[in-house]
């Protein structure tokens, strides 16, 4: 899924884009992806882009008055095209969700692999019109995510476990799976320990999410969105690396799976040694 780095990256490179051109149309080729039916996407027609943003993992195409606004999901991905066919796309058993032409011909695709659709998008007069984004906590790279305001969040969570906490849109926007096992791994903490800590370990998780979403950040300033999936993979640490050797201290990246997720940690460096069997099972909190 991409998370508050990619889509950073998304925003960055699809304003350099989109700026100042403008909308031919929109196609919806997936029904069930279009959320909103006022305005229609019709509306967006003649249209001219403005900019580009980020709200959590939300894409906003500002369009004059009006907002593209997209979710992509767990695997939804844009692809940029120098030139599109001339045919409109038809619904059928392919991954384009949806189509964004401009009035050259280029434009983009919104596109979601596997079966199970969740890709999301709205056209609205506010960004704050979608309930994602208006249900939105603090988003962790603005200047108003301080220490204290952690603090508070942490305070407020009594005994919810850390890693929920740090996925939790509504509390933190942007930081889904991948990256709250790596804010996790750097700040030395089990994803199942309890949200309400000291506050040494508060002022260490905050740095840790500072650090490693900025790092994030960094590495994939610049990038096309199609470099942006493989930059993402290469630089997890722990993330989809069970089995392997964790580059800090050599022990094996152990896993805990769930019904439609899993999770990765290293035991020596976050679980003082000790693998987590099972997360309905296990009462290690350190």
């Amino acid at each position: 899924m991409p998370e508050l780095p990619e889509v950073e990256a998304l925003s960055h490179d699809l304003a350099a884009r989109l700026t100042g051109r403008a909308v031919a149309r929109l196609d919806i080729v997936a029904l069930a992806a279009l959320k909103t039916f006022d305005p229609a996407p019709g509306a967006l027609s003649g249209l001219f882009v403005d900019s580009v943003s980020r709200h959590g993992k939300f894409l906003d195409i500002a369009v004059d008055d009006l907002h593209l606004v997209v979710h992509l999901a767990r695997a939804g991905w844009v692809r940029w095209r120098d030139e599109l066919p001339d045919i409109p796309p038809r619904p059928g058993k392919n991954p384009l969700a949806a189509r964004l032409c401009l009035d050259d011909s280029s434009g983009l695709d919104f596109t979601e692999a596997g079966t199970r659709k969740s890709l999301a998008l709205y056209v609205v007069r506010s960004p704050t019109d979608v309930p994602g984004i208006s249900r939105l906590g603090p988003d962790p790279l603005d200047e108003e995510f301080t220490l204290e305001a952690l603090t508070a969040i942490l305070a407020g969570s009594g005994r919810t476990q850390i890693k929920g906490i740090l996925r939790d849109q509504s509390v933190i926007a942007g930081i889904g799976n991948a990256y709250s096992d790596e804010i996790l791994h750097v700040a030395k903490m089990s994803p199942f320990k309890p949200a309400a800590m000291p506050a040494e370990e508060v002022a260490r998780l905050y740095d840790a999410i500072g650090a490693t979403l900025r790092e994030a950040v960094t590495r994939s300033d610049g990038l096309a969105a199609a470099d942006l999936k493989h930059e993402k993979k290469s630089g997890l640490r722990v993330h989809g690396r069970a089995g392997e050797t964790c580059p800090v201290c050599g022990d094996t990246v152990r896993e805990v799976s769930f019904a439609d997720s899993a999770l990765q940690y290293c035991p020596t460096c976050q679980t003082g040694g000790r693998p987590l069997a099972d997360r309905r099972l296990s009462r290690l909190l350190r």
